[in-house]
């Protein structure tokens, strides 16, 4: 469970603090069975994504999509979802993303985890070779809700308000936000 509290900061200022309270049966860490060639591995000690990669060769053109295999077959427990999310540094240095990201791969799911790679460079191809990095793998335990119909839902401080609700700014250098 995530919780807010206010913080009150230097100046006077109120913050908002995250406090994630995980339920008593949710352990820190999981065991998951999985088939797999290569294993996904974390970098880091404490990364929240595991790597996945590639175990098929492609070359994605400027604007091309491409669906690539990564022979990661797993086992989630009920109450456990993976989320496969794009490399930042895929993305930053050369331009290539996860078409439906995050990719869900719900408890049940038991075939091959697979990855839609888009190269968004407007003019340069990206070859993908085997064993290459492609994207990350982040488990988490889901929570699994109850839809109540209502006649009208409570207000809220938002309302209905949606996309660009809050506004556009545009700060000059110097200028602050």
């Amino acid at each position: 469970m995530l919780l807010f509290d206010q913080t009150l900061l230097r100046g006077g200022f109120v913050g908002l603090r995250a406090v994630l309270h995980y339920p008593r049966d949710v352990a820190e860490s999981v065991d998951i069975p999985l088939s797999a060639e290569i294993i996904p591995v974390y970098a880091h000690p404490d990364d929240a994504g595991a790597d996945l990669v590639a175990n098929q060769s492609t070359v994605l053109a400027p604007g091309e999509r491409a669906t690539i295999g990564t022979g990661v077959k797993l086992a989630l427990p009920e109450g456990f979802a993976a989320f496969v999310v794009p490399r930042s540094g895929l993305a930053a240095k050369h331009g290539i993303t996860i078409v439906n990201s995050p990719g869900t791969v719900d408890a049940g799911y038991r075939g091959e985890i697979r990855v839609t790679l888009l190269n968004t460079d407007s003019s340069v191809s990206y070859s993908v070779a085997v064993g290459d990095r492609i994207a990350q793998l982040i488990i988490m335990p889901v929570t699994r809700a109850r839809f109540i119909p209502v006649a009208t839902l409570p207000s809220s401080v938002r309302g209905e308000s949606g996309f660009g609700s809050t506004g556009y700014q545009h700060n000059e250098q110097g200028d602050q936000a």
